[in-house]
């Protein structure tokens, strides 16, 4: 294929993937009830799963500072076009969320033809576990860090008598930054993965940094979660665990790949 043909695939794979993401977009601006009232507004109700589930859990170990830790929040609007427009783009947000495992299978099928075939052979099943890790980390941010963070920084006070009134931009910039940096995160195997298959990272250059990776993993959880030593905790375990299940994905890509070259060997000799 010449330049100017792969620019031709290229636009109708971009086409293809703008097309979904504003079918799930209008899905999203025309379920407005279901969109705002459970899904975006939710973590700010003391009745969220979250927060009843941190409930029966502090009452599991006989404490009950979990249930008395109620959200307590006004959230309003101080703009003519606010609610409009956060109805927009939350919209176009949760398109792209929702078709996020049909954009990334555009791009696979854009990339896939110029492997070799060793290459998809390698890479077979990138769309399946990279949609998985991704909405396992949405699932993640949005039941786990989200509600801690907002809980947090919604019921923090200088002084009784000042009332915390969010501003509506302000509450849902909070929920999307923890929410998709979680799904972000979550990738971390994948990328192992890949970086190991061009050899670029190994197993054991991972096990002698593991050390600074924690001290940069504690330092991302501080980051898209509040100054709460519960939350940090909460959100740095499934990072480590990521950490350690990529270092095990590193083991294996390498133990396959001199498997291979072992019976390439082999073949070699024999001839």
């Amino acid at each position: 294929m010449s330049f100017i043909d792969h620019l031709e695939a290229l636009r109708w794979h971009i086409i293809r993937a703008a097309i979904a993401v504003v079918v799930f977009s209008l899905c999203a601006f025309f379920a407005k009830n279901f969109l705002f009232h459970d899904l975006i507004l939710g973590p700010s109700r003391s009745d969220f799963w979250t927060y009843q589930a941190f409930c029966k859990l502090g009452n599991l170990f006989g404490s009950t500072d979990p249930c008395e830790n109620q959200v307590n929040f006004i959230i309003q609007n101080r703009e003519m076009s606010g609610q409009l427009t956060m109805h927009i783009s939350t919209s176009f947000i949760v398109g792209i969320c929702a078709a996020f495992p049909y954009l990334f299978w555009e791009l696979w099928r854009f990339i896939k033809p110029g492997l070799y075939p060793h290459e998809r052979a390698n890479s077979q099943g990138a769309v399946f576990f990279v949609s998985v890790l991704f909405i396992l980390g949405l699932l993640f941010g949005y039941y786990i860090a989200a509600p801690l963070s907002i809980n947090f920084l919604a019921s923090y006070t200088v002084d009784p008598t000042i009332q915390n009134q969010i501003d509506l931009q302000s509450y849902l910039s909070t929920l999307t930054t923890m929410t998709l940096s979680c799904a972000f995160v979550f990738e971390l195997p994948m990328i192992v993965f890949f970086l190991a298959k061009a050899g670029l990272v190994t197993p054991e250059l991972m096990v002698l940094y593991r050390k600074h990776a924690i001290v940069v993993i504690l330092i991302v959880a501080a980051i898209i979660t509040p100054p709460d030593i519960s939350a940090q905790i909460i959100v740095t375990i499934p990072i480590l665990i990521l950490y350690e299940l990529s270092i095990h994905i590193a083991r294996v890509v390498r133990r396959n790949s001199t498997a291979k070259l072992n019976a390439e060997l082999l073949v070699t000799k024999a001839e």
